[in-house]
C-alpha cells in the first residue's frame, strides 16, 4: 500500500487539546465522500455486511460501535466510572483514538500516557460487550463521539464511506443520501451472535440481547426506520443476499445523483 493509500486508510482521531491543533492544521478535502448510513441493533448483521458491502463499492468502512467498545475497554482500564458521563467525558479529554477504514480492522487507543493499546481484539471481549450501553447512555458522551465520527468521514479522502452503528441515520448522518436500518428478530440475532461467542448458548445470547435491546431501547429506536430511511430486514435473507440488498440501495441512490448532475 502506498503511503497516500496507507494515509486514508487508517486515521488517528484527536479529542481535547491534540483535536484543536490538528483541525488548525488541516485542510478541507477536495470533495466530500459519498456517506452510505447504516443503524441496526446488536446481531442484525450490521457489520459484517456493511464491510462486505464497502468491499463491493470500493468504499472504506467506519465501525462506530469499535469506538464505543474502545471507550468502554478504557473506562474499566483507568478504573473510571462508567456510570458517571463526567468520568466517561474525561478519558475523551485525553485519549487518541486510530481506526483503519479500508482491509482489515485495527484499533488503537493511547491514552494520555504515550502507551498504544492495540485493542482491537479486546474490545470484542464478552465482558466489553456487556458495558457498551453503559457508556453509550450518556448524551454528552454520544455527541462528542458523533462528531468524532464525522469528523473521520471528512478527512478520509476516500470516494464513499459506509459507517454503520447506534444513531447513525438519525443523529451522525440525518442528511447521508443513503440511509439503511438493518434488523432481524432477536431469536435470529441471538443464532448468528452465538455462532460467534464461543462457551455461551443460544438462550444465554437472547438473554443477553433482549437485555441490550431494552437499555438501547431508552436512547434510539432500532426497529422504526426514520423518515427517508430504507428498512432491510435480514431475518430470512442470508449473508450475500443482504450484501446484495445494501449494494442495490447504494447503486440506485448512485444513479438518481447522476441522473441529476
Amino acid at each position: 500500500m502506498t503511503d497516500a493509500a496507507s494515509a486514508a486508510a487508517a486515521l488517528t482521531v484527536m479529542t481535547g487539546a491534540a483535536q484543536a491543533e490538528r483541525a488548525q492544521q488541516t485542510e478541507a478535502p477536495n470533495a466530500a465522500p459519498l456517506l452510505v448510513a447504516i443503524d441496526g441493533p446488536a446481531g442484525s448483521g450490521k457489520s459484517s455486511v456493511s464491510r462486505a458491502a464497502a468491499e463491493r463499492l470500493g468504499f472504506g468502512i467506519l465501525d462506530t460501535g469499535a469506538a464505543y467498545r474502545s471507550l468502554a475497554w478504557a473506562a474499566v482500564e483507568t478504573s473510571a466510572d462508567l456510570d458517571d458521563s463526567a468520568a466517561v467525558g474525561a478519558i475523551l479529554d485525553v485519549w487518541t483514538y486510530a481506526i483503519t477504514l479500508r482491509g482489515q480492522q485495527r484499533v488503537t487507543v493511547e491514552l494520555g500516557d504515550g502507551v498504544v493499546h492495540d485493542v482491537t481484539a479486546a474490545i470484542r471481549a464478552h465482558d466489553v460487550s456487556g458495558l457498551v450501553s453503559r457508556v453509550s447512555k450518556h448524551p454528552e458522551v454520544r455527541e462528542r463521539l458523533n462528531e468524532m465520527f464525522r469528523r473521520i468521514v471528512a478527512e478520509s479522502g476516500l470516494p464513499g464511506v459506509v459507517i454503520e452503528g447506534r444513531d447513525i441515520t438519525t443523529v451522525v448522518a440525518p442528511d447521508a443520501p443513503v440511509r439503511v436500518l438493518m434488523t432481524a428478530s432477536p431469536e435470529v440475532r441471538a443464532q448468528r451472535r452465538a455462532g460467534e461467542l464461543d462457551g455461551l448458548t443460544h438462550a444465554q445470547v437472547l438473554a443477553d440481547i433482549e437485555a441490550r435491546d431494552a437499555k438501547d431501547a431508552q436512547v434510539v429506536d432500532f426497529f422504526t426506520p426514520a423518515p427517508g430511511v430504507t428498512l432491510v430486514d435480514t431475518s430470512n435473507l442470508n449473508f450475500a443476499q443482504s450484501v446484495e440488498a445494501v449494494v442495490e440501495i447504494v447503486r440506485a441512490a448512485q444513479g438518481v445523483a447522476e441522473e441529476s448532475e
